[in-house]
């Protein structure tokens, strides 16, 4: 069985649109492309080389594709996150079936990209690691195909851009647990969390409600 990893660089307020730079995806005219730059340090340069240090998969959404497809096997040989990302498998979530799919090792999802993760995960293989894809993650979300996570909250508020979860989309309850966290110095927040299963409810309500606290809910609309 294959696992499906969420990998997001989010800013205290949820949000992960265009942490590489200006140009990356300044559509909705988010105007703080780059954001992450100024925050990196050795940590995080450890944690993403931890990340890539696995054997993985790429599971990205069609836009994210394309920033790929059009960044990194231009870099220098010697890059090694460029190496692995040529080498390894990359599936593709797209609505376009005629999308060309140039960059090697490259195969797209087909029509139905949640039936093709499901058959994916039933396999022996590989972790499939997703990157950016803000669209496509609201729909492993929704159909709740995400059975890990490594989230990286950054110190900085950006106030507009999209989110890790976006408001409006349907999303799988569940509970995660914690397996892994650092703190680099400059701030930024590096956790692991697991699948953990169902949601649980309780009350801290040790007594009888009051007639007020009855009367509140009587009134909820």
């Amino acid at each position: 069985m294959r696992k499906v990893i969420v990998s997001a660089m989010v800013s205290l307020d949820g949000v992960m649109q265009a942490p590489g730079g200006p140009e990356e995806d300044p559509t909705g005219g988010f105007p703080f492309g780059g954001w992450v730059e100024p925050l990196a340090d050795e940590g995080l340069g450890e944690a993403i080389g931890e990340m890539f240090s696995q054997p993985f998969d790429l599971l990205l959404g069609r836009k994210t594709y394309d920033i790929f497809a059009a960044y990194w096997p231009y870099q220098d040989e010697g890059d090694p996150i460029g190496s692995i990302f040529d080498r390894v498998t990359k599936y593709v979530a797209t609505r376009n079936p005629d999308l060309r799919l140039d960059w090697q090792n490259s195969r797209s999802l087909g029509a139905d990209a949640v039936a093709a993760v499901k058959a994916l995960k039933s396999e022996d293989g590989p972790v499939l690691l997703t990157q950016g894809s803000t669209d496509f993650l609201q729909t492993l979300f929704a159909h709740d195909l995400v059975d890990e996570m490594s989230i990286t909250t950054f110190p900085v508020v950006l106030g507009k851009g999209k989110r890790l979860f976006r408001t409006g989309t349907e999303v799988a309850p569940g509970t995660f647990r914690l397996t892994g966290s650092r703190t680099t110095e400059a701030g930024t927040l590096v956790n692991r969390y697991t699948r953990a299963g169902e949601v649980k409810t309780g009350t801290f309500a040790v007594k009888p409600p009051s007639d007020a606290e009855i009367e509140r809910r009587r009134t909820l609309v």
